[in-house]
């Protein structure tokens, strides 16, 4: 199962983008996936306000959820206190370490574009590195 950031699903519908090409295709490969419930908000919010097409932006959140596997893996307490630890010894954001905290909860690959906070310190793959069958 691989956990898809925001990065890549943003990445993936927004042609402009410079990493398009490698999210869609990671996307489009048919490997199992899953997101948190986070990531539709941080979806919504990057299409819409970023890119400025909040329509856009409704159609990704839906068609994301077709997408997926497994549904949206929600928060819990326990993912919290996790994701807390991952801040304070990774130096990442809220968002970033619940992503890492599901992750390794569950067993899954972190999938992103997030280079510098994600990719570059081992926490997760870019979508062209992702290995499944």
């Amino acid at each position: 199962m691989f956990l898809v950031d925001a990065s890549v699903w943003v990445a993936a519908v927004m042609p402009q983008h410079p990493q398009h090409r490698q999210a869609g295709g990671f996307l489009e490969a048919g490997a199992p996936l899953t997101v948190l419930d986070l990531t539709l908000y941080e979806v919504a919010n990057v299409v819409a306000r970023q890119y400025r097409q909040p329509e856009e932006a409704r159609r990704l959140v839906q068609g994301l959820l077709r997408g997926l596997t497994r549904s949206p893996l929600r928060a819990d307490v326990g993912l919290i206190e996790h994701g807390v630890d991952l801040m304070t010894e990774h130096e990442l954001s809220a968002y970033d370490a619940a992503y890492v905290a599901a992750a390794r909860r569950n067993g899954w690959q972190l999938v992103s574009l997030d280079v510098r906070d994600l990719v570059s310190k081992g926490l997760a793959v870019a979508p062209d590195a992702a290995v499944y069958p």
